[in-house]
């Protein structure tokens, strides 16, 4: 049980990893424009671009962080 408990923290640090680099490399350049600024917002979206991917994959990787949280800790309360 504790190599299973090693790879999943070795997955973690993966995943916490990437969900850094994401997070600071593919920012949302909308974030750094919104304070201020007099434009005019629209809810119509073209094509999915790159913006969306990088969302989405932000969503996917806070997702699979906290799964592996929970599932490290219920692993590390309930069998070891």
């Amino acid at each position: 049980m504790e190599t299973l408990v090693r790879i999943l923290f070795v997955l973690l640090g993966i995943v916490s990893v990437l969900f850094i680099l994401i997070t600071v490399i593919f920012g949302s350049k909308s974030d750094v424009m919104s304070g201020g600024s007099s434009q005019i917002r629209t809810t119509y979206k073209g094509k999915a671009g790159f913006d969306d991917f990088v969302s989405k994959l932000t969503l996917y990787m806070g997702i699979a962080f906290m799964a592996l949280c929970v599932l490290i800790n219920i692993i590390q309360t309930r069998w070891l």
